[in-house]
């Protein structure tokens, strides 16, 4: 199984104290060390399932908008974008449990715009106000279809570090990884109101590969 390159700090912390409650329980609890040691090592598996890379084959896409994570459709709905299209758009919320894959992907093809970062509050990523309170960052694409598309990755309850990989100028290609969220979060999708909605609220999506809507050239 491929790890992603995050996962090398949070690897190391919990190999060393895993090693070390292993010893301590072996040395202390002799016979009983099992009920400390076996839902201890449960948690180490899920920490390396957590940071797996699964093979994904990744089409080139142009009027379709992709999935850029895996988890759970909980938003549809027209809104207000106020950080960069100071327009009325339609928003695609995407939910990401700590056991879903925490990649983060272009939903569209074209070029990077804009990207910010913005510090903040640790909201449950559910929670409609994350979108605009919670530590967050921003990117806009111009796409192939001439359409200015926003996304924004946000730090849940759980989440505590975002990471995105993209600066200004870059080629984006939907489907391709541009950065990463550890331990559950949300991601945000503002498209122009006259796209075709594929997804629908409680859809699983599978990042990189599931089409979630359509815009016209």
């Amino acid at each position: 199984m491929k790890l992603h390159k995050e996962s090398k700090g949070t690897i190391v912390v919990a190999t060393i104290i895993v090693a070390l409650f292993t010893f301590l329980s072996v040395h202390y609890l002799e016979m009983y060390s099992l009920v400390v040691i076996v839902p201890l090592f449960v948690l180490y598996g899920l920490v390396f399932w957590f940071f797996r890379v699964p093979k994904r084959e990744i089409l080139d896409h142009k009027e379709n908008v992709i999935a850029p994570v895996d988890g759970k459709v909980v938003m549809i709905k027209e809104v207000f974008e106020d950080e960069f299209l100071k327009d009325k758009a339609i928003q695609v919320s995407i939910f990401m449990s700590p056991l879903n894959v925490h990649i983060c992907r272009y939903p569209v093809s074209g070029n990077v715009i804009y990207k910010k970062y913005h510090p903040g509050k640790y909201l449950v990523a559910w929670h409609e106000k994350s979108s605009t309170e919670n530590e967050r960052t921003t990117v806009a694409i111009e796409s192939r279809t001439n359409h200015k598309v926003v996304f924004r990755q946000i730090a849940g309850y759980v989440a505590r570090r975002i990471v995105f990989y993209c600066t200004l100028g870059d080629e984006a290609k939907a489907g391709h990884e541009f950065g990463f969220i550890k331990f559950g979060s949300r991601m945000d999708v503002f498209l122009p109101l006259d796209s075709e909605i594929i997804c629908k609220i409680g859809d699983k999506t599978k990042g990189g590969v599931d089409v979630i809507a359509r815009m016209k050239e």
